[in-house]
């Protein structure tokens, strides 16, 4: 299976010709496992959100402390958003290109009716076309037919602009309900990202059939950290690069994957999108590093022996 992914890889390691006596020949030294089934020692997945032109009235922004009165326009807060549609998704876009990364994009529905040439923009570039609405509404309080419809006008949305039917899913701030997984189970999808319980993919059981979760991040997501707790770029980049020495190294000895979230408003910047072109390049210094969508992870792990069985919300799933 060809999978869409860049693995970036430095010059191997040349051995000593003048190895000290009693020391192990180099083609005696077995191979490190793999635990990976493409073999990478740390999978990067990014997720690049695009909702600009899906925000409900009075949606969270720099403005949000000082609400306007309902029914006025908060007309700031609006050219925020639209930031994201005019500069930060073709940033983003420009860099991935750069270094021939593909990132999975979740696309609000009504952000790829008012932007389409957005959304066909990120599907023509590779990457990977994953759901998030039809707008920004909570799913947690949907019964399962609302949540499906809610669901599905989503996907065909965006299926009707790209081309690309969606097979990952991400819930309004991960709020899922209790009937989600089964409405994405039902309607075909191979996994959901609303899960922060791990640092690996792994399945569980959904009405008896295998499911995928590809955990999401608090950690490396920019709404969080540079909206929410007032990072500056320098400091995010630094975040990356401690949290990918870290599992770089446990890579050696387990299976590790590593999550990255931008927003369009946000992580679409030039001081983020420089922050994150410098963690490209730290990340090159490394073998067996590989950027992923997180539909081909899907597919890599859904039957693969290695991947762990997590069945704790089984309650709900079955």
């Amino acid at each position: 299976m060809v999978l869409a992914a860049t693995v970036f890889l430095v010059s191997a390691f040349k051995a000593n010709d003048n190895v000290g006596k009693g020391s192990p020949k180099e083609e005696n030294i077995p191979a490190a496992k793999k635990y990976w089934p493409n073999g990478a020692q740390l999978v990067i997945s990014v997720s690049m959100q695009f909702e600009t032109g899906g925000q409900p009235e009075g949606a969270e922004s720099p403005f949000s402390n000082t609400p306007l009165p309902k029914g006025q326009p908060d007309l700031p807060a609006e050219s925020w958003y639209r930031y994201g549609g005019n500069e930060g998704i073709y940033r983003m876009l420009d860099v991935w290109k750069k270094y021939n990364i593909k990132v999975t994009s979740h696309v609000v529905g009504t952000a790829a009716e008012k932007y389409p040439e957005i959304a066909k923009a990120i599907a023509n570039g590779g990457h990977e076309i994953a759901a998030h609405g039809i707008s920004w509404d909570n799913q947690w309080n949907k019964n399962y037919n609302e949540e499906l419809q809610f669901v599905k006008q989503g996907v065909d949305a965006v299926k009707k602009i790209t081309g690309q039917k969606a097979v990952g899913y991400n819930c309004n701030w991960l709020r899922r309900s209790p009937n989600t997984l089964k409405v994405l189970q039902d309607l075909g999808f191979l996994y959901h990202i609303d899960d922060l319980s791990h640092d690996e993919p792994f399945i569980t059981k959904v009405k008896g059939k295998n499911f995928v979760v590809i955990p999401y991040t608090l950690r490396n997501n920019d709404i969080v950290n540079i909206e929410g707790k007032h990072w500056s770029p320098d400091q995010f980049l630094a975040q990356l690069k401690f949290e990918f020495d870290r599992l770089y190294e446990e890579g050696a000895t387990k299976r590790r994957m590593m999550s990255i979230s931008f927003h369009d408003r946000i992580g679409g910047t030039p001081a983020m999108v420089h922050a994150m072109e410098e963690f490209i390049k730290y990340t090159k210094e490394k073998q067996g590093v590989v950027f992923m969508r997180k539909d081909d992870i899907a597919k890599m792990v859904m039957n693969d022996p290695d991947t762990p069985v997590d069945n704790s919300e089984a309650i709900f799933n079955n």
